[in-house]
Parts: C-alpha cells; structure tokens; sequence
C-alpha cells in the first residue's frame, strides 16, 4: 500500500509538471522508481532499465492528456511537431538500443548528473538567447534524433532538451512548452518500444513485466498523471511559474545527490 500511495502521489506530481513545465515527468518518475524498485528488491542489474522503460510507458498516457489541454489554448505549433517526428522516432530507438547495451549503474550515473544539470537551469531560469530560426530539413533532423535519442535514453519526455532548443530557434516560450509536451509522445512511443523488445528477453524481471516496463508500476502512475495533466497546463498559461521552477530545482538537486550514491 505505501509503495501504491508513493506512486499515485509521483504520477500526480508528474502529470502537473508536464504540462506546467514541459519537462514530461520523467526527472520526477525516474528516481522515484529507482528507490521502489531497490526497496523491492528487485535484481540491480535492470533497476534503472526497469525505471526508465516504465518512466516512457507513463509518458505516452501523460503527453496525450497533455496534448489536449495545450491543443486546447492553440499553443501547439504543429508544424514543428510534424517535422520533428521522424528524428524523435529514430533517435528513441536509438537511445532504447543503447541503455540496453549499457550496465544499470552506468545508466544511474549518466542521469544523476542531467539531473543536477537539470536543477540549475531551473533555479537559474536561463533560456538561450533567440538567434537564429530553426534549421532546414537535415539540421532538423539531426537535432531531433540527437533530443530523441537522449530522451529516450533517460527516460524523459524531452521537454528539458525540447524547450531550450526552440527557445534558441526563436519560438516563445509557452509555445515551446505546449510543442514540447506534444513532442513527447513520440518519444515516449518509440522509447516504451525499444525498452520492450531490449528487455523481452530478460528473466530478471519482476511480475507484470512486458520488456522494461513493469506494468502495474506504469498504470498506477499512469492512474494520477493523466488527470492531473490538463490542470498544470492551464496553469502554464495562468500563473507566473519562477517560483515553482526553484523550488522544483531544488528538490531535483538533493534527489540527483541521493540516486548517484544510492
């Protein structure tokens, strides 16, 4: 019951911030799965291939929830999304492929520090600086599948990559967040993919498992982040979010400190 109650209150907290802040969740569901997992006992070797593959699964429901409330407010820029979408497919498969091929202390020890990185771009609030308008066809394809693959391979909705890439490409930021959010359900979709078919073979994995996905630790999250989804992107277009992004940051510094030494 403890480990159920945990999970609905992190879908809860991820739904809201995937749609008030763009990020997806993942920064949230990730570590949290990593310390349920551990508490459960379940085999080291695919503790972080289980939470990130599971962290992608939820990602799907949340982004589509998402994506109405930000379609909604005409936020979405389309366009963007629909050129971005065959980089995002491959570089997720991309970056599935490679945490596969990768031990699941390598992987805790490239996300705690995205994580800090993570942390103090929020307390700093720093956008890059417009300059430039988005790249034609190939460099947008390349930048694509550099932000699927990275997402995928940590398992987050890719806002924290997305948002600042089109804020350099001159795209205002509440417009970059909404894409964003749209953006990550490609990811998610091709990420919960590659983590099923790396994983399909595994016999570490604990019950109700499909690949990396542990599905009752998806549906629980999924359960909470899905209605509360649409509030934090109401809120994206009604509050000023400073404040929240700090402490936010803060929370994620201690949380990247207590995974890399977990």
């Amino acid at each position: 019951m403890a480990d159920l109650l945990l999970l609905l209150i992190t879908g809860a907290f991820a739904g809201i911030l995937a749609g008030l802040l763009g990020v997806g969740g993942g920064v949230v569901i990730v570590p949290v799965l990593v310390f349920i997992f551990q508490y459960q006992g379940v085999d080291p070797s695919i503790i972080m291939h289980t939470a990130i593959g599971t962290s992608l699964a939820t990602i799907v429901f949340t982004s589509i929830s998402s994506i109405r409330a930000h379609h909604a407010h005409g936020a979405i820029l389309w366009p963007i999304f629909w050129k971005m979408t065959p980089g995002i497919l491959l570089g997720a498969l991309i970056g599935a492929a490679i945490a596969d091929a990768l031990p699941s202390d390598t992987l805790k020890l490239i996300f705690s520090p995205f994580l800090m990185a993570v942390a103090i771009q929020m307390a700093l609030n720093k956008q890059p600086k417009p300059h430039r308008k988005l790249p034609e066809r190939a460099g947008l394809l390349s930048a694509s599948t550099a932000i699927g693959a990275i997402s995928s391979l940590l398992g987050i909705g890719g806002g924290s990559l997305n948002v600042p890439f089109m804020a350099l490409c001159n795209i205002e930021v509440r417009k970059a967040v909404a894409t964003s959010a749209a953006i990550g359900l490609p990811i998610a979709l091709a990420g919960t993919l590659g983590f099923i078919i790396s994983g399909w073979d595994s016999d570490a994995m604990p019950e109700w498992s499909l690949g990396y996905i542990n599905l009752s630790a998806a549906l629980s999250i999924v359960v909470a982040s899905a209605l509360t989804a649409p509030y934090g992107a109401k809120l994206a277009h009604k509050i000023p979010v400073l404040v929240l992004k700090r402490i936010f940051a803060v929370l994620l510094f201690f949380v990247s400190i207590k995974l890399l030494v977990s």
